[in-house]
């Protein structure tokens, strides 16, 4: 039993100090090295931090584009989606609510021409970024909303699109909800 007790601990010892205290020391130190230092990407608006590059948030107001729903409300340290199937009535109640919400505030959009990413809620829950067809169908309301002309309303939109990864990695074309809700407020001020 002597032959096996001490390597055993020897081998626990070593084990726990390299999972324990040097990997996390090593992945910490990646982090320190990565944009925003491990903390993530801060966007400041006014010289104050309003969110995260990588973090979706909630916009309610008509003033601005909404994004993605979330099953957990953007809680990012419960991320997650809502498991459930496209066959459970929770869930078609739910995306029905969210279509008839979407319906009263976007007068004049018909049902079928709601992107389907503007009324479910993806697996995480916290994605920050919507496609510009997202984006452009709600260019009228926010228009309406600030008094704005749609053209240049559209225009934002075209600005803030963003491709794949190096042309080739990720989805196509998308825009990040927060900095577009940005520009548009640095835009509204500028317009007369």
């Amino acid at each position: 039993m002597k032959n096996y007790l001490l390597p055993s601990l020897k081998l626990t010892l070593l084990l726990l100090l390299l999972c324990s205290v040097v990997y996390p020391l090593v992945v910490a130190g990646i982090g320190k090295l990565a944009p925003g230092q491990g903390k993530g990407l801060t966007l400041e608006h006014q010289g104050r931090v309003v969110g995260y590059e990588r973090l979706g948030q909630v916009f309610t107001s008509d003033r601005f584009f909404q994004g993605r729903p979330s099953a957990v409300n953007y809680n990012a340290a419960g991320s997650g989606g809502s498991n459930k199937g496209p066959s459970n009535p929770d869930y078609l109640a739910t995306v029905q609510a969210r279509i008839d919400t979407f319906l009263v505030h976007n007068p004049g959009i018909s049902r079928a021409n709601i992107p389907g990413e503007l009324v479910t809620a993806s697996g995480s829950g916290l994605d920050p970024e919507i496609s510009v067809a997202a984006a452009l169908v709600q260019v009228p309301r926010v228009a309406a909303a600030r008094k704005m002309p749609v053209v240049q309303l559209e225009e934002l939109v075209k600005q803030q699109t963003e491709g794949p990864l190096l042309g080739l990695l990720g989805p196509g074309n998308r825009i990040n909800v927060l900095k577009l809700n940005l520009a548009l407020d640095k835009t509204a001020r500028n317009h007369p």
